[in-house]
């Protein structure tokens, strides 16, 4: 296929290799090697590779369900779809595992496919009801496009990445906004600076990613993995992705499960369970000084580590205390007695 200069091109190889080839997750890079190749050695023209209602459903073309993901329109498409799936593949592939997130990329390539016809399905039922409410969008143009890209893939995976970073922020065009707001704020912003994007396709992405993390389809997905091989393992993310990549526990709560727990917590057992038999029935403020208490008792396990422990039941006098752990008892003892004395007062 002859093409000019391909700016998008050249500078997408630039940033794989400011990245460095050894530091991009296998499944990322084949995947985003892929997309390089169709875009030079198209698999079919742009009008026979795009993904429309009529197309799909009215002449059962359903091969542009595969398709059309994997074309773009020109390098600058292709570039700024390809350093986003970058981003997100060292992002989430180390976290959830490698088979797992393409596991995860098949499923959205097909499902925001899918979404998009029946949202177009649903464009053009309003565009035949002719709705006056809805005459400030143009609802024809969206219920009769047909479109090409990753975006609605990378939609997807954006509200996943964020799923597991809930507290995070991300910056859009300079606008600071929570990770929860993100995706949708990216979806209005983009459309508006560049109408020519899919607007149907990008919430067709956002949606799907819905379905993954607050909806039915992780469920779906596990079960069918379980099915396939008993031996799979289910990926646990951690809430905040580590540069190195390695998964963590998400912080939710265990109730009946039986997962391994962390090298420390056999110094915090006792007081752990101290906290979860009083906490329901303390107030806030009884809450916040009780969690000071459980902290302070914990600095001094760890100073602890390491040296002589006393016999069980008995504790180290005031004498054989570093300055610091002799500080931090005079501490606790205040903090308990106030602590007492509000408990008292309270009852």
């Amino acid at each position: 296929m002859q093409r000019g200069f391909q700016l998008g091109l050249l500078l997408l190889v630039v940033q794989l290799f400011q990245e460095g080839l050894g530091n991009i997750p296998a499944v990322t890079l084949a995947v985003l090697g892929f997309n390089v190749y169709l875009y030079m050695f198209p698999a079919a023209p742009l009008l026979k590779a795009c993904v429309s209602l009529q197309h799909v459903y009215k002449y059962k073309e359903w091969r542009r369900l595969f398709l059309s993901p994997l074309h773009h329109v020109d390098d600058w498409h292709l570039y700024f779809n390809m350093v986003s799936l970058l981003w997100k593949g060292i992002k989430l592939e180390p976290s959830l595992g490698a088979a797992w997130f393409l596991y995860l990329l098949s499923v959205f390539f097909l499902l925001t496919g899918l979404v998009y016809l029946l949202l177009q399905a649903l464009l053009t039922k309003l565009t035949e009801d002719s709705d006056p409410l809805l005459g400030f969008i143009d609802v024809f143009s969206h219920s009769n496009e047909c479109a090409v890209g990753f975006s609605g893939v990378l939609f997807a995976l954006k509200v996943v990445s964020n799923h597991y970073n809930p507290g995070g922020v991300t910056y859009v065009l300079n606008i600071r906004v929570s990770n929860r707001f993100a995706s949708w704020v990216e979806l209005v912003l983009i459309y508006l600076i560049n109408p020519g994007t899919s607007l149907v396709g990008h919430l067709a992405g956002i949606l799907v990613g819905l379905l993954y993390t607050v909806g039915p389809l992780k469920t779906i997905m596990e079960t069918c993995a379980e099915f396939v091989s008993s031996d799979v393992t289910i990926p646990r993310p951690s809430s905040y992705h580590s540069s190195s990549g390695a998964s963590g526990y998400s912080g939710t709560r265990r109730g009946n499960s039986e997962e391994p727990r962390h090298a420390e917590d056999s110094t915090t057992d006792h007081t752990s369970d101290y906290t979860e038999s009083y906490i329901a029935g303390l107030t806030e403020e009884e809450q916040i000084e009780l969690a000071v208490r459980k902290s302070l008792n914990q600095r001094g396990q760890t100073g602890q580590r390491g040296t002589a422990r006393p016999p069980h039941g008995s504790q180290p006098s005031d004498e054989e205390l570093s300055p610091e752990e002799l500080l931090r008892r005079r501490r606790l003892r205040r903090f308990e007695q106030g602590f007492s004395n509000q408990r008292r007062r309270r009852l």
